[in-house]
């Protein structure tokens, strides 16, 4: 019962700074790395790299746009990723719940056993 996980997507929405991107291009539909680095306190070089690992993942696409380009994302991609992130919270729910189990057990018998005594 373990959920694929797509290690690449989720080291690239790892980063803060890579959320922060997405986060800014979905509401504002698309942007250019000139532009993302007005907005975050990171150079431009920087949100060019953060672009091209979102890219590589397919979490965003970029076409061209005179001397740079614009990036939108990938909404088909995002919803895989959360999907993926509820497919593990709902195993880690279900492991919690077994943990409680055994607790309420071990519990149980240790109230017996002070009861016996």
């Amino acid at each position: 019962m373990t959920a694929l996980v797509d290690d690449d997507l989720w080291s690239a929405i790892g980063d803060p700074t890579r959320r922060r991107m997405l986060d800014l291009l979905l509401a504002e539909g698309d942007g250019t790395a000139t532009g993302l680095s007005e907005r975050l306190p990171v150079t431009r070089q920087a949100i060019a790299k953060h672009l091209g690992v979102l890219d590589r993942v397919g979490l965003v696409h970029s076409a061209p746009a005179g001397r740079e380009r614009r990036y939108r994302v990938d909404e088909a991609q995002l919803a895989r990723a959360v999907a993926q992130l509820a497919a593990v919270g709902s195993e880690w729910d279900a492991r919690l719940r077994r943990i409680k189990r055994i607790a309420e057990t071990i519990q149980r018998a240790a109230q017996q056993r002070d009861t016996q005594q």
